[in-house]
Order: structure tokens, then C-alpha cells, then sequence
């Protein structure tokens, strides 16, 4: 329990109503998690708005309502007016906590591709270290090696707070956590001390929420504006993938110093001699103080800058070079991104969560470079989402596929064959030879029906992903388990 007084104090703009010596129990925002006694915050959603169920939040118990505007409450309910709410959320969760990512190392990744396999990788370098780890991204929550489900890739700014509290409270001294340009823009970070953020690229995705690219990018600099003094005795750094051309402008955004990394000449911690695999990727690593060679079991030339940015974390937070190739050559892979699926047979099955142009073409191009033999790509885009990148995507497959099988995705509330109407211009204009199938698992089957021995078949578009969202109905559905049944038959 806390003081409400304590709390808002912290807000800015707040217009107060009633009672604030009263003592509150959490921070909520969705009615139905209200505890007696809570604070519920009302968010205006993409679909729904909190106004709407100040009701429901009063009938279980809050004392205290936080809205954008005046709205009648009971006696004895403290009203809180702020010109922001989602801010406010943020704000209060972070004091409800008392401000628990300053008890912690914290690094924030940010970027389109790569977030994920970034915080596993330097995961890994801390727990080598024997430090206990907590992660915050796409596919788990993890305090050490407990896991929490995650349903943002970015939690809500009160959900988000109580997991850093829960963190620290288990004794956790190093976090690493993916930080989207929804939770930035949406102030889902709003308050929370970083120590490191770490930029991997910028390619087309999420237009279906920003205006433009440029907004995109705006988003992202967020992360890097807010590095600075802070309540640490630490000092802090961004480490820029030197490659993007817009690392300048975000070297150019953040008063903290800069730490690069690349394939190109300038860069502090740069890859060289390269060699990529099936099964793995080698090359020279080399850093300020020395190079080593890395021989990893992950595949591709985006594993190669994933793996070079957990580089430069691991290095410039002090840990000895040995260590850190040690933890990296170790790793096994990260879910769903360019995950082998092998049952004996005499052709490749590579599952990854490939969604955006950008990373389609990059797993492309790996497949290509590791085999003799055919590529056929199963893929898809999802509903209610950035509509522009369907033919785009579409282009990228037909041009660096041997065959495609276009298919569902996540259709979400769309028609699923208004979605491959869409992809297709982009296959037909590279002259791709395409079928399509809307059913998921009957294009997975399709595709290894026709595979030869030598070829690749890559199903991209859901990797990790344990399910599939047609309409309201969320049904099980795993391209891995599936795959690896039609296999097994």
C-alpha cells in the first residue's frame, strides 16, 4: 500500500478531487483487474476507452479514478484530471514501485529486426558471467529461468514497473529488454532509467501506426533522448549499428557517449572474414582492444550484427573477451528466428518470424547462400496491420524464391484472401512462380511435398508463435509442431 499523496505529486498538470491521504493497493487500467482500493487509470485504446468502464472499476473496489477529463464519481472517490493518462500511467507505476529500473543494469534494444535474438544473445553473456538475468521481449518475460507470458513485446507501463520491482526484489542485477516504438510513442517506458539502448536498423513496418517513416524513426530516438544522469552511479552509452544510416541521426539525439558496430571500416566492434552456414556463422570480431574468432550456431548475416551489438554490450560492460565468445558459441539458437526443423529428411525446414520486407529478403538471402538446391518460401502477412509492406513483401519473395506458396498469416478480422490479393502484385512483378494456399498447415504440407533433396524451404511470418488469429478466435497453431508432424508422416 502507498500514500496517494506521495503519488501524485509526481504528476504533472493533475487537477485533484477528494481525498489524498488515503492509502491505495495497485495501478490498474483494465476494469477487470481492479483490486479494493486501487487507482484505475482510464486509457483511451485503439478500440476501447477506459471512460467506459469507470463503472465496472468503481463496482470493484477503486478509490480513485484518473481520466482526461471531469466525470462524475461517488463521494468518497478521488477524481485526478490529467492532460495525459497513458503518461500518467507510467508516472505513478514507476512511484507506486519506487522507480525499481534503478535498481537495475538495464539495456534497451530497439529497432525493426533483431530485437529478440539481442536480448537472448547478451542473456546469455550475463548468465555466463553468473549474473541472474531478467528479459523483457516478444517471446517470454524471464526472471532468470522463470518464465512470465507476454502479450506486448513491450509490456503496459504498470505491468512493465511490477516486473522491474519483481526483478529486483529476486535479486536480479542485469535486465535486458526490447523496447518497441508502440511503448515509446505510447509512453509504456515513460520514467524508466536505462542505462544502455542499443539501435539494430530501420526498415518499413508498423505504418498501419505511425503516419511515415520518418515518425517511425522519431519514436525509436525517443529511447536515446532519454539516456543520461540518472539515480546510478554507472555510466551510460548507446551502441549504434553504424551500417543504418540512421545511427547519425541518432548519435545525434542522445548526450551520452556513443559505441558503434558494423561490417564497415569506423566501426568500433566490426565483423570480418565471414562465413555463413546451415548450421552457423564464423568471423573475426574485431573491438578497441583486440579480435577474436566466433563461431556461432545461428545462421545469417543478421545474426552476425545481432550478435556483434551483444558484442560491444558485453565488452564495454567489462567482461572478459573469453567469456563473452564462450557464452555466444554456446547458444543453440532463439525461437522461431531461422529455426531448423530436421527429421531426418533430406532437404532444410526453416522457421522464422520474418514479417517485414526487410526481413524476408534477409532470410532469403541466407537460404540462397547455404544451399545448392531450391528455395520455396510459405508466407503471408497479418491482418489489420501496415498494409503498403504486403506487395513489397510479396516482390522480395517472388525475386529470391524458386517458389512460393502464399498463405495466411495472423488474418486477424480480415478476409484472408484480401490479404493474398494484395501480395500478389508484388510476386507477379518479379515473375515469381506462386500458388496459393489459403489454409496454413496445407501450405506448410504443399511446400514439403514438393521439396527436393538440397532445397530450402523457409515458412516465415509467425516463428515463435504458438498460435494463429483468425476473426475473434485465437487457436493453437505452431509452424514448428506442425511442420515437424507433416514431417514425421
Amino acid at each position: 500500500m502507498r500514500k496517494l499523496q506521495e503519488l501524485v505529486q509526481k504528476l504533472s498538470g493533475a487537477v485533484v478531487k477528494g481525498n489524498t491521504e488515503r492509502l491505495v493497493s495497485g495501478i490498474f487500467y483494465d476494469s477487470r483487474q481492479v483490486k479494493p482500493e486501487g487507482i484505475f487509470v482510464c486509457i483511451t485504446g485503439f478500440r476501447t476507452d477506459g471512460h467506459n468502464f469507470i463503472r465496472d472499476a468503481l463496482m470493484r473496489g477503486a478509490s480513485v479514478i484518473v481520466a482526461e477529463r471531469d466525470v462524475e464519481v461517488p463521494v468518497g472517490v478521488t477524481l485526478i484530471v490529467v492532460p495525459d493518462t497513458r503518461l500518467a500511467l507510467a508516472t505513478l507505476a514507476c512511484a507506486f514501485y519506487d522507480y525499481p529500473a534503478g535498481k537495475l543494469n538495464l539495456i534497451g534494444v530497439t529497432g525493426t529486426n533483431g530485437k529478440t535474438s539481442f536480448t537472448y544473445l547478451t542473456r546469455a553473456i550475463f548468465r555466463k558471467k553468473g549474473a541472474k538475468v531478467g528479459l523483457v521481449g516478444t517471446i517470454a518475460n524471464l526472471i532468470d529461468d522463470r518464465a512470465i507470458p507476454s502479450h506486448h513485446t513491450t509490456p503496459e507501463a504498470s505491468d512493465l514497473q511490477e516486473l522491474f520491482s519483481l526483478m529486483a526484489h529476486e535479486g536480479v542485477s542485469h535486465a535486458v529488454m526490447e523496447v518497441s516504438s508502440h511503448a515509446l510513442e505510447l509512453n509504456r517506458v515513460a520514467g524508466t532509467e536505462f542505462d544502455v539502448a542499443v539501435f539494430t536498423n530501420l526498415t518499413q513496418d508498423h505504418l498501419d501506426f505511425h503516419p511515415d517513416m520518418h515518425s517511425y524513426l522519431e519514436a525509436k530516438a525517443k529511447l536515446f533522448r532519454s539516456l543520461g544522469p540518472g539515480s546510478k552511479e554507472r555510466s551510460k552509452y548507446a551502441v549504434l549499428n553504424l551500417d543504418d544510416p540512421n545511427s547519425a541521426y541518432l548519435a545525434g539525439q542522445t548526450q551520452v557517449s556513443v559505441v558503434s558496430y558494423g561490417l564497415t571500416a569506423g566501426a568500433m566492434y566490426r565483423a570480418r572474414d565471414i562465413e555463413i552456414r546451415m548450421d552457423g556463422t564464423a568471423y573475426t570480431l574485431d573491438y578497441p582492444h583486440g579480435s577474436f574468432r566466433l563461431n556461432l550456431q545461428l545462421a545469417g548475416k543478421f545474426s552476425v550484427y545481432n550478435s556483434l551489438a551483444a558484442c560491444a554490450v558485453g565488452l564495454e560492460e567489462g567482461l572478459e573477451p573469453q567469456l563473452v565468445q564462450e557464452a555466444l558459441e554456446e547458444m543453440e539458437g532463439v525461437p522461431g528466428r531461422f529455426q531448423l526443423v530436421n527429421c531426418g529428411q533430406d532437404f532444410a525446414v526453416v522457421v522464422d518470424y520474418a514479417h517485414t520486407p526487410d526481413s524476408l529478403e534477409n532470410v532469403l538471402k541466407t537460404a540462397r547462400q547455404v544451399t545448392a538446391g531450391r528455395v520455396i518460401t510459405v508466407f503471408g502477412c497479418g491482418g489489420d496491420r501496415d498494409r503498403s509492406k504486403r506487395p513489397i513483401m510479396g516482390e522480395k519473395a517472388g525475386e529470391l524464391s524458386d517458389y512460393c506458396i502464399i498463405t495466411s498469416d495472423n488474418p486477424r478480422s480480415e478476409e484472408p484472401r484480401a490479404i493474398i490479393a494484395d501480395i500478389e502484385p508484388g510476386v507477379i512483378r518479379a515473375q515469381g512462380k506462386y500458388q496459393v494456399v489459403v489454409d496454413r498447415r496445407e501450405a506448410i504440407a504443399a511446400a514439403i511435398s514438393l521439396a527436393r533433396p538440397g532445397d530450402v524451404i523457409v515458412i516465415a511470418g509467425k516463428g515463435h508463435e504458438s498460435y494463429q488469429i483468425i476473426g475473434d478466435n485465437v487457436l493453437p497453431f505452431d509452424d514448428v509442431a506442425v511442420a515437424r508432424e507433416i514431417l514425421t508422416k
